[in-house]
């Protein structure tokens, strides 16, 4: 009686294409078309997860305009200012419930990605580890065009003549 095909778990580098599982024991390859496909879709996550993160912020930017100016983060201000159990927003503004709420689903799905994505690195598989990193730097090439600034006005106008000066 042949044996059923059964999923492989490799605790090496491997590059083996039949009979890998990603994650579930549903998502078993068994031909290489069903490996291409799958590529694909790892390749996708990863540019989904840059999405994540850019709409993260772009949400962040858009509830931080409704911020009153005499909350307005000062450049000097920084997060090491705000201590973890003060309970206080870093600038000052106190965000609704519901955008709160918006920016936990936000994170959390965040998260459940990034985690999703490191179960399938951990599969130890060349190729599937490969398409991670090829959608994360698509996504990240395809949703970061601009370099934003982190720091305070002064520290930004510095970057600037920094990075004019390496690329002249």
């Amino acid at each position: 009686m042949p044996m059923a095909p059964r999923c492989s778990m490799n605790m090496l580098w491997n590059t083996q294409i039949q009979d890998t599982c990603v994650v579930f024991r549903s998502w078993h390859i068994h031909s290489n078309a069903q490996f291409v496909l799958s590529l694909v879709i790892i390749a996708l996550l990863g540019v989904a997860y840059e999405y994540l993160r850019v709409l993260q912020r772009n949400f962040d930017s858009h509830i931080a305009s409704f911020a009153p100016r005499s909350h307005a983060r000062s450049p000097s201000r920084t997060r090491e200012d705000a201590t973890l159990l003060a309970g206080k927003a870093v600038s000052g503004f106190v965000v609704p419930p519901t955008y709160r709420l918006l920016r936990a689903l936000l994170y959390g799905l965040s998260v459940f990605v990034s985690f999703f994505l490191m179960l399938v690195f951990m599969t130890y598989n060349a190729y599937l580890i490969f398409a991670v990193v090829v959608g994360a730097a698509i996504g990240h090439y395809a949703f970061n065009p601009e370099l934003l600034p982190q720091t305070g006005e002064k520290e930004w106008h510095a970057i600037n003549l920094k990075i004019m000066y390496f690329e002249s």
